[in-house]
C-alpha cells in the first residue's frame, strides 16, 4: 500500500468527522485552525527534513508520489493536516453545550 492510498483512507475519515461537526453546527473556528496550520506545517517541514536528512527515517521511493518539500515527501504532511482538522472537530463535537439549568442550584 502506498502512502498516498493510506492518506486518502485516513483523510476521508477525518473529512467525515469535520463534515459531521459542520452539519451539527459545531464546526471549529477555522481561522484558528488556519493559523495553527501555518505554524505546524512549517514545523513539520523543518523537522521532517532534519530526521530524513540525518537518516533517522527513510522512505521507499516506490511507495511515495515523488513530490517533495525539501527531502520530505508531500504525503508526510497529511498527518499534520489530519490532526489540524480532526482534533478541533472532535473537540467541538464532544463539547458539552450549556443547558438552561447550568448554574442553577
Amino acid at each position: 500500500m502506498t502512502y498516498t492510498l493510506l492518506n486518502i483512507v485516513f483523510l476521508t475519515v477525518v473529512a467525515l468527522v469535520a463534515i459531521a461537526a459542520i452539519v451539527a453546527r459545531r464546526a471549529p473556528r477555522w481561522r484558528a485552525v488556519g493559523l495553527a496550520a501555518v505554524l505546524l506545517l512549517t514545523l513539520t517541514a523543518i523537522f521532517d527534513n532534519v530526521i530524513i536528512g540525518t537518516g533517522i527515517v527513510a522512505y521507499d521511493d516506490s511507495l511515495i508520489s515523488g513530490v517533495l518539500i525539501g527531502l520530505a515527501p508531500i504525503e508526510d504532511f497529511a498527518y499534520t493536516v489530519a490532526a489540524l482538522v480532526l482534533l478541533p472537530s472532535v473537540w467541538e463535537l464532544l463539547r458539552r453545550t450549556p443547558s438552561r439549568h447550568d448554574g442553577e442550584p
